[in-house]
């Protein structure tokens, strides 16, 4: 028979890239070579190599890590005969582990920015709750990356429209009439998340907000042998919109049961609406191949009150104990799916398929808040705050006055069955159309429950006497393997120019560096959202007593009685992927793990969550994505020690469209690895923040893991000067790594750092001055050795040559030097110690390995030292000079300017 259109509308979200990843299982070819693994197969292979401390791995919606022996509150009744009509909270002690999430949600926040970005969130959070038998988030996070943000006027000046430095006047490459623009995106986008995660009860802990676009022109060889000019758009039109966090769950809960035949299937949540109608397919193609009104109707729309509604009736389940489902005895729930892409249409047969069987729905016992709904809109709808659960028969009296208590909807909608078959009921459809008549259902499969279990009384599910089908099909049809997909690839070689710092001033320098979105303060992202509630957080954004947002990591507690917690941090340097996507790739790790490191941790118990995003089948990217994965799942990874248990690919990100004018345009956006490093901590009292220590004298000492390359591609720097350059940072020795995590963890046992903050955007400059604003005290950095060239002549001669120039040549090159010392972006750390423990802390960083490329870079000015040159300065100094100097307000309001701006149209 030919399918339904249900069946269709089901078959086109459960197979979409977004729902089934056939790229990450493909089979590869790369330049006429066959691969030995696939992508997925080097992710899992960082768990194979690297088990330790892991629970559950690419088996739920979420990952688990062991957690700790902890104190909590739970409402306890022994008068009630289900245990739920609490009338007191005890203390009780149990071992409690550690959940880990990280979605995107892209196409949404493109179309619709406030509720894409809070229906990401809120998947997210939906995702952490329907881990195991049900669970509880904690805290959360949330990241942006949008193209080039058209201020209409400077943010540095805003009455200055004509500053020649100000990047953002650079002409508008367009975009699709129905995506939202940037600016639209960086104003509701962050509301939206903000607004769920505040409705909810999340605090919102961290995050990371890159504005990049450019036109990059490089070289191609073709075949034969020519170098051809080409240039190519890339940006982030189609947004990345990052939303994840880590959640608890009870030891005794972080598996599911495999329910028996029999067992009632519930929607637990909201009613459905036609909203989200295909968002699973339309987020697997290119933005602006879609018609627009299916855009738009793929985009769903956020309600937090019943998803913290739903949430409340999960806890209360999985707080009864692990039981076994019988009456009145243990947690209720034998297994639990959020519903996501796809709507019921994916969340049903996944719950049934993990159990190994089939399943019966009455269509017309899901609730509805819209009458008219076609079976295909009901089945496969995206309506948003809605689980899909399992429980025995004899449970439902007990979640019933769960969800009575909790005021939640929920209804039954469905039995499960012992043969592997889904059949949706609709007693709407003539059943003769869609299926052999002599097929009496009603016999061959247990029927749908009878009579409405809504809480609020509504009437009765309609009885199923003479059944029409919209759905009949096997569920090795539906969720089977499909043919593995093959990729025959081809790299692309780009050969770019190298960086030209000719001409260029410290001073215009320095301002556009601080000034550019992604160096700049994410004020405007932390302000609108709640940071305390749930009272366990040790550590968010803000810092010190005048809450300036630069904190590298993100800490909360274990629970109100002891000192354990958890930590999380995010590393991505996407716009290095252009030149050399595998150092993108081991940048974004790294950078992950130097802002993890202001917290104790220890590496062994460091987990990642690893978003990878590509513009697959555009030229040379499908190569490069490849080489990502090979280079932190089979290289980086295993040599570090740690593993990826969880993560997500998006790999349609490209834009592309036809401009008023008829003319094609496209946008794609380079490889793009978001890494989110999670870790267990025995005492989060040694974290550390950037702010630093105005009252002793100290001295600044930067850790240079680049080893004094100071490579500049893809720099901030850069951006600002509209070039890219030809050689990128890269983490070249993994085991330096390590060396830093050891030895700034001795140094922080012996209780000689009083700041630490890692050199990433904005380089070493950026680094100091953020730490200056958070402490408000004056910096002096002297770049002496960091611009030595061997003798500081023959160097300079052999590169530039006509040694009857050499004096101004000389000067050239040591600007040269100057400005790569301060804004090259290769990974390291700065560090606050007093003067008086210097040479201690080198003795420590010697024994490490770490003394060669470890350097004294300037030092702080004390506030008692009111008559001194450089308090309430930043000053850079070299060969006994001051090259620059500012004062600390002017640089801290430049570096605000982006939020002022942002807050200033949206607030």
């Amino acid at each position: 028979r030919n399918p339904t259109d249900v069946e269709l509308m089901m078959f086109a979200q459960a197979n979409s890239e977004h729902c089934r990843h056939k790229i990450f299982n493909a089979e590869f070819t790369i330049d006429g070579a066959a691969q030995p693994h696939s992508l997925f197969g080097m992710i899992r292979h960082t768990h194979q190599t690297h088990p330790q401390h892991m629970l559950v791995a690419y088996s739920d919606n979420a990952s688990v890590m062991a957690g700790s022996q902890v104190e909590r509150f739970s409402a306890k009744s022994a008068s009630s005969p289900y245990g739920i009509s609490a009338s007191s909270y005890q203390k009780e002690s149990a071992l409690q582990h550690i959940l880990m999430k990280v979605e995107t949600h892209n196409h949404p926040t493109a179309i619709s920015p406030f509720p894409g970005a809070a229906t990401g969130a809120g998947g997210e959070i939906r995702d952490e709750g329907a881990t195991g038998r049900g669970s509880k988030p904690k805290a959360g996070l949330t990241g942006f990356s949008v193209s080039q943000i058209n201020w209409g006027q400077s943010p540095i000046n805003p009455q200055n429209q004509d500053s020649e430095n100000n990047w953002n006047l650079t002409p508008i490459y367009g975009k699709p009439g129905h995506i939202a623009s940037p600016l639209q995106i960086m104003i509701e986008g962050p509301l939206g998340g903000a607004a769920f995660n505040n409705e909810f009860g999340r605090p919102n802990l961290l995050g990371y907000f890159r504005e990049y676009e450019q036109c990059l022109r490089y070289q191609l060889t073709d075949a034969s042998g020519t170098a051809v000019e080409q240039t190519e758009q890339r940006g982030y039109h189609k947004p990345i919109m990052l939303a994840g966090g880590l959640g608890v769950i009870d030891a005794s809960q972080t598996h599911k049961i495999q329910f028996p035949a029999g067992s009632l299937l519930i929607q637990l949540g909201g009613p459905g609406m036609r909203i989200g109608m295909g968002g699973g397919a339309a987020s697997s193609m290119t933005t602006g191949a879609n018609a627009a009104h299916l855009d738009f109707d793929s985009v769903q729309r956020g309600n937090p009150e019943i998803e913290r509604r739903a949430q409340e009736v999960i806890n209360q389940c999985w707080l009864q104990g692990e039981g076994g489902g019988s009456c009145g005895s243990g947690n209720p729930i034998l297994a639990i799916h959020d519903v996501g892409a796809g709507g019921l249409s994916n969340a049903f047969p996944e719950l049934t398929n993990d159990a190994g069987r089939g399943a019966l729905f009455d269509l017309r016992s899901v609730p509805l808040e819209e009458s008219g709904l076609a079976p295909k809109e009901i089945w496969s709808n995206e309506s948003q705050e809605r689980y899909v659960l399992a429980i025995a028969p004899e449970s439902l009296a007990q979640f019933k006055a769960l969800c009575e208590r909790e005021r939640c909807p929920f209804a039954v909608v469905g039995v499960a069955t012992l043969e592997r078959q889904l059949v949706v009921g609709d007693v709407d459809l003539d059943s003769a159309k869609v299926v052999h008549p002599e097929a009496d259902l009603s016999v061959r499969r247990a029927g749908p429950p009878q009579a409405s279990t809504a809480p609020s009384g509504g009437s009765a599910v309609h009885a199923v006497t003479s059944v029409g089908v919209a759905v009949d099909m096997p569920m090795n049809v539906l969720l089977g393997k499909p043919p593995k997909l093959h990729r025959d690839v081809k790299t692309v070689k780009r050969k770019f120019a190298p960086l030209n710092l000719t001409g260029v001033d410290l001073q215009q320098a320095a301002i556009n560096v601080l000034a550019h979105p992604t160096v700049a303060s994410k004020r405007f992202l932390i302000t609108i959202g709640d940071r305390t509630v749930g009272g366990l957080t040790h550590r968010d954004q803000m810092v010190g007593p005048w809450q300036v947002p630069v904190a590298d990591c993100a800490v909360t507690l274990a629970d109100f009685k002891g000192f354990a917690g958890e930590a999380m941090a995010i590393g991505e340097r996407t716009p290095l992927a252009t030149v050399n996507a595998a150092a993108s790739g081991r940048m974004a790790v790294a950078e992950a793990i130097t802002n993890l490191l202001a917290a104790p941790i220890e590496l062994d118990r460091v987990k990642l969550s690893a978003n990878w995003m590509a513009a697959c089948g555009e030229p040379g990217e499908d190569a490069a994505l490849y080489e990502t994965v090979q280079a932190v799942g089979l290289e980086l990874c295993p040599a570090l020690g740690i593993s990826i248990p969880v993560g997500k690919d998006s790999l349609s990100m490209r834009t592309q469209w036809k401009d008023e004018e008829g003319v094609d345009k496209k946008v794609t956006s380079p490889v793009s690895l978001i890494v989110t490093a999670f870790a267990t901590l025995a005492d989060v009292r040694g974290t550390l923040t950037p702010q630093l220590n105005a009252s002793e004298a100290t001295a600044l000492i930067l850790i240079d893991m680049g080893h004094g390359q100071n490579r500049m591609g893809g720099s901030i720097l850069a951006q600002t000067l509209g070039q890219m350059g030809d050689v990128v940072p890269d983490l070249d020795q993994p085991q330096d790594l390590i060396k830093l995590v050891k030895a700034v963890n001795a140094l922080r046992a012996r209780g000689h750092l009083l700041a630490y903050h890692d050199r990433s955007d904005g380089g070493l400059f950026a680094a100091a001055c953020e730490m200056a604003f958070a402490g408000h005290v004056g910096v002096a950095l002297n770049v002496d050795m960091l611009v030595t060239e061997g003798d500081g002549v023959s160097d300079s001669r052999m590169d530039w040559g006509d040694a009857k120039n050499w004096a101004s040549q000389v000067s050239g090159r040591r600007d040269e030097q100057t400005l790569k010392a301060l804004f090259s972006e290769e990974l390291g750390a700065l560090l606050q110690v007093r003067k008086a423990d210097r040479d201690a802390v080198m003795q420590v960083l010697r024994a490490h390995g770490l003394s060669a490329f470890s350097h004294v870079v300037g030092q702080t000015r004390p506030a008692t030292s009111q008559i001194q040159a450089g308090v309430g300065e930043v000053q850079v100094w070299r060969d006994a000079k001051s090259i620059f100097s500012a004062k600390l307000a002017d640089l801290h309001q430049v570096w605000d300017a982006t939020s002022w701006k942002i807050c200033q149209q949206r607030d």
